[in-house]
């Protein structure tokens, strides 16, 4: 995965990329924000971005380091009135480190002067490792080579690490090497965000142990929550350490250590960096402080903690082994390479949700949506017990969610639409349109879908690893208390002799409100209700799949009697699903919209994903017209293989053919204007098995969605970690035709034509060797030896047995 961006020495550059290695050659300034955020390094625990060390944040840098599921809440002014936001904060920048020849009077990236003269990064994705070679050369001339490797331990998460080894190429004198740590950081990396609250941190205390360790300790301004940080800075040359002049220097919220060496000509230096982190969130830490100076104290060298690191990830690639080939999959590498740091087995001991856009920015502040619908399909086959922490995340939540249904005037749990800390709602109640400049009402909080996200990630789980244990400690209550929501929430219609759902938006996002009308939301919204019939009748399984006793007890606890039990029972079968010209509609009214000029709208701007902002800065509605900003009623088909979708249709009384999900695509596809990178996964997914062509486009715009930054400017701002993991799964279920329902695993593969083979190796339940083969002809599942018990193994409405140990292939 090379760049083609142009240096001044340009490297040599193998005749075939290497599908492993993110790579960019040379250094543009107006694409930097991509890069950090793309080449970011993280564990879990942690992410930091793949800023250059000696860069402040200055415009085009922006060394951000986030911690998993550490926010804060603020004050901002904005049109006269306060608004309180919580934010993912930008902890304080462990990175700092930069050079010069003593006597010069400015540092490494702090002038114009000291310019460099080329440049490469690469990523290597199998060890997590960020390696930046470059030429640097002073005002006078004197060239220096640098070459560095940081990593974000996977097998210590506490801890980071960044190697610099300098040879200086023309000069002999004495050089001088400055580490820091650097507190006074705000939180400024989302332009539209600038004029709000940015400073979260105030710093508490900096100081040295007394020897080679710097320690820094800030607290955030309105939470509780306090970081602390520790650097041992060490310089060696052949591993053999100098005679050196060391330096330390204080300010509030900065820490720095001066470190004096000889160089000579042709000779390394090298630094090593190594910094602790720690908060007072973290388990089984009483001082934070403390904690990370003893860590860092006693930390290997960067040799030995990139050894162990390494080793982690290459477990970590077996688990999620993916073998295929094909033009663009050093991609997908990327994409499940930083899912994998976004949320691991270090991610699972803390409090901490799936951030929409990773830990490695500061766009939606770092919120938690929906996106897990997209990420736990994955885990839930590879790494399942991550699967668990994320819907044990979502039941500490559960009173929360209770708590805002009772707000709302209804029973059962209400989950929110954007989340923080504490699981209540935090989406905001205005938007900027950068496009217009003004401020405008946010509804998003109406997308009520959310729950039934939560409901049908546990039930996924429990189909991929029949873990009964959390159905009836964690899961069946969730499920219980979504399903009551609605059941709640929906109002008996006479007149249709239908249930409806009024009031709500649908993953759309586009439409908040019918035309001309000042009641906010729009009405039966298809993806909603069908999705609520669905959660209603998971509920009434899950009581049935628990022990009696069990049973019992959460009946009692929940006060749920036979006559509540029933109304859900008539529900699920009588909610409304409208319909027009033979197609789903998206809504109830939905057909009285108008259509937009599309052919028109295209040639006035060269970009229409965000439609609402080009309509409502011409004065204009999104609300009026037939066009969405992503796929929605095709979500259902994201969600149900088109067997289950006319089935789930059937039983709430609604004819449903074959047909209707080819109507319905071509109906939708030509009005969505894919203003989210979640719409291109959905599309390719739907179109799986109708047009593999389109499918296969789709999936490849998917994958191309941040490393081409096709959103157009909103990489840098964080990646896109639903649609990123979508792409894992697409390889994963999607055309392998991989299902888990019935006890079994079922497959009915569709390579597309792009693909010859595809082969992934799964976990089910307990198995951890299950390997799915897919050709053009035939599909092979075998299951590695060891395990006792078989797994049943569905192809084209048979079934039959594997044991471990065993191959089964079926003909296609």
């Amino acid at each position: 995965m090379d760049s083609e961006d142009q240096s001044d020495e340009p490297a040599e550059r193998a005749a075939e990329p290497d599908p492993w290695v993110l790579a960019f050659d040379g250094f543009d300034p107006a694409d930097e924000g991509r890069r950090e955020a793309l080449c970011a390094v993280g564990n879990g625990y942690l992410v930091s971005r793949g800023a250059a060390p000696e860069s402040p944040a200055d415009g085009v840098h922006y060394p951000g380091t986030y911690l998993a599921g550490c926010y804060d809440r603020v004050t901002s002014v904005l049109d006269g009135g306060e608004v309180e936001n919580e934010d993912l904060v930008n902890c304080p920048n462990w990175l700092p480190l930069t050079f010069r020849v003593a006597g010069t009077r400015e540092w490494f990236g702090g002038d114009t002067a000291t310019e460099v003269r080329s440049q490469r990064l690469d990523l290597d994705l199998r060890r997590g490792v960020l390696t930046r070679r470059a030429l640097v050369v002073d005002a006078l001339g004197r060239r220096t080579r640098l070459v560095q490797r940081r990593i974000a331990s996977l097998a210590q998460p506490h801890l980071v690490a960044l190697e610099t080894i300098l040879v200086p190429e023309n000069w002999s004198g004495r050089l001088e090497v400055r580490s820091a740590l650097d507190g006074t950081v705000a939180n400024t990396g989302v332009a539209r965000y600038r004029g709000l609250t940015s400073r979260h941190l105030t710093a508490v205390g900096q100081g040295t142990d007394g020897e080679e360790l710097l320690w820094l300790q800030t607290r955030a301004t309105g939470s509780p929550l306090h970081v602390a940080l520790a650097a041992r800075t060490r310089l060696h040359r052949d591993g053999i350490q100098p005679t050196a002049d060391c330096q330390n220097e204080f300010r509030d919220g900065w820490a720095a250590r001066t470190i004096t060496v000889d160089a000579v000509t042709g000779q390394p230096v090298t630094v090593e960096k190594t910094v602790a982190m720690y908060t007072s969130r973290d388990p089984a830490v009483d001082d934070p402080v403390r904690a990370a100076v003893r860590l860092a104290s006693h930390a290997d060298s960067f040799e030995d903690l990139l050894r162990a690191h390494a080793l982690r990830w290459e477990e970590l690639w077996r688990r999620c082994r993916t073998d295929v080939d094909f033009a663009d999959v050093g991609a997908l590498h990327l994409h499940l390479f930083h899912l994998l740091q976004t949320y691991s087995e270090h991610t699972a001991d803390l409090d901490a949700g799936i951030p929409a856009r990773g830990w490695h920015g500061e766009a939606y502040r770092g919120h938690i949506f929906w996106d897990e619908l997209f990420v736990l399909q994955t885990l839930n086959l590879r790494l399942p017990e991550l699967s668990r922490a994320v819907l044990r995340y979502r039941y500490r939540r559960l009173d929360a969610a209770r708590q805002a249904a009772r707000e709302a005037g209804h029973r059962g749990a209400m989950y929110p639409w954007q989340s923080a800390s504490d699981g209540t709602e935090k989406a905001p109640r205005l938007h900027l349109n950068p496009m217009s400049g003004r401020w405008l009402a946010d509804r998003s909080h109406l997308q009520r879908h959310v729950g039934s996200a939560v409901a049908y990630n546990v039930w996924q789980y429990y189909q991929a690893t029949g873990d009964l244990d959390f159905l009836a400690t964690t899961g069946a209550e969730m499920l219980l208390e979504i399903a009551r929501f609605w059941a709640d929430t929906a109002a008996y219609d006479p007149q249709q002799q239908r249930y409806t759902i009024r009031g709500v938006m649908g993953p759309d996002e586009y439409h908040d409100g019918y035309p001309q009308s000042e009641r906010p939301g729009i009405d039966d919204n298809t993806y909603t209700n069908v999705l609520a019939s669905w959660v209603l009748a998971r509920a009434l399984d899950s009581l049935d799949a628990l022990p009696g006793y069990r049973r019992d007890e959460l009946r009692e606890r929940l006060a749920l009697d036979s006559t509540e039990l029933d109304r859900w029972q008539d529900v699920s079968r009588r909610l409304h699903v409208p319909f027009h010209d033979g197609v789903l509609s998206q809504f109830a009214g939905y057909e009285r919209l108008a259509e937009l000029d599309w052919e028109e709208y295209r040639r006035r701007y060269p970009d229409i994903r965000r439609l609402d902002r080009i309509l409502e800065a011409e004065g204009d509605s999104v609300n009026r017209y037939k066009a969405s900003k992503q796929a929605d009623v095709l979500m259902l088909y994201y969600l149900f293989s088109a067997r289950e979708m006319r089935d789930l249709l059937r039983r709430l009384g609604y004819p449903a053919g074959h047909e209707l999900l080819h109507r319905t695509v071509d109906y939708y596809l030509p009005r969505t204007v894919h203003g989210s990178t979640l719409s291109s996964v959905v599309h390719a997914w739907v179109l799986a098995r109708s047009n593999r062509t389109a499918s296969w486009r789709f999936f490849r715009e998917a994958l191309a969605g941040d490393l081409h930054d096709v959103q157009g400017g909103t990489t840098a701002e964080g990646i896109h970690l639903g649609a990123m993991a979508g792409t894992v799964d697409l390889m994963q279920r999607c055309y392998t035709g991989l299902e888990t329902r019935q006890d079994a695993l079922w497959l009915d593969p569709h390579l597309p034509e792009s693909l010859g083979r595809l082969e992934v190796e799964l976990r089910y339940r307990g198995h951890w060797g299950v390997v799915v083969t897919v050709a053009r002809r035939q599909v092979t599942v075998s299951l590695r030896p060891g395990q006792h018990i078989p797994v049943r193994i569905g192809f084209r409405g048979s079934l039959t047995t594997v044991r471990p140990g065993e191959s089964r292939t079926f003909t296609l």
